[in-house]
């Protein structure tokens, strides 16, 4: 059985941890979140000279994930796009 991921409710999830990030508006829910997931994994929200490494990021985001009252399926379902990204990323670099 295929674990079907509702992106719309996860991008609210997501917007209520971190309040002040942007989110694409021209892309669909899923693409939105992946491409936040992704400029928070890299700091581009962070001055160039105060950011941090992608790893240290990824702990940051798991750590608030795993501290959040959201649901058990919610935080896997983060959790499991913040790993993607991070796969991702260190592939292309």
């Amino acid at each position: 059985m295929e674990n079907v991921i509702n992106y719309e409710y996860l991008i609210q999830e997501y917007r209520s941890l971190w309040k002040n990030r942007l989110l694409s508006t021209d892309l669909d829910a899923k693409n939105s979140l992946i491409d936040a997931i992704r400029r928070e994994l890299k700091d581009e929200n962070t001055h160039p000279r105060v950011r941090k490494t992608s790893i240290e990021k990824y702990y940051l985001a798991t750590k608030r994930i795993m501290e959040s009252n959201f649901s058990e399926g919610s935080k896997i379902s983060l959790i499991q796009l913040h790993i993607e990204q991070m796969k991702d990323i260190y592939k292309s670099s």
